[in-house]
């Protein structure tokens, strides 16, 4: 193993496709190196490199958010259990952000089922004269800002 992995052994450990592999290397998420035969080379760690930019993708996270955390991996050593809890810190808070996102578009969108908006001002969704938009973009309201 001192010779690193190859790419298909890498497939066979990640259960992604080789062409996968290639895209997140492109994509900065993993450097491989070059042996003098000229065949790509992983060090061990970036099996776990991969696994985690699965799963954060399972749980909505960019591409570009994903290698923005990655980047505070060291380079030149395995990342230790330190560095590792580093980053999960940085996504737990952003998965927390999520769940509550999620929680109150659950709860806002249980009172419409059902609703057909015949009663429009009892809506907690109801943007009467567009004011929402005076916070911003996208559904104001589901994303925690409250009618006045």
């Amino acid at each position: 193993m001192n010779d690193g992995l190859s790419i298909g052994a890498l497939a066979r450990r990640t259960g992604l496709a080789v062409s996968a592999i290639r895209y997140y290397e492109a994509q900065g998420l993993i450097r491989p190196w070059r042996n003098p035969g000229g065949q790509r080379r992983f060090q061990r760690s970036d099996l776990r490199r991969l696994s985690f930019v699965m799963i954060a993708q399972q749980f909505g996270f960019t591409l570009p958010e994903i290698r923005q955390e990655l980047d505070r991996l060291p380079g030149g050593r395995t990342p230790t259990k330190a560095d590792w809890a580093n980053i999960s810190a940085t996504f737990r808070t952003r998965l927390d952000q999520k769940i509550e996102a999620l929680e109150r578009l659950r709860d806002n969108l249980d009172g419409c089922i059902g609703c057909g908006c015949l009663s429009l001002p009892a809506c907690a969704l109801y943007n009467r004269e567009d004011k929402a938009a005076a916070a911003g973009q996208g559904p104001r309201y589901l994303m925690g800002d409250r009618p006045e």
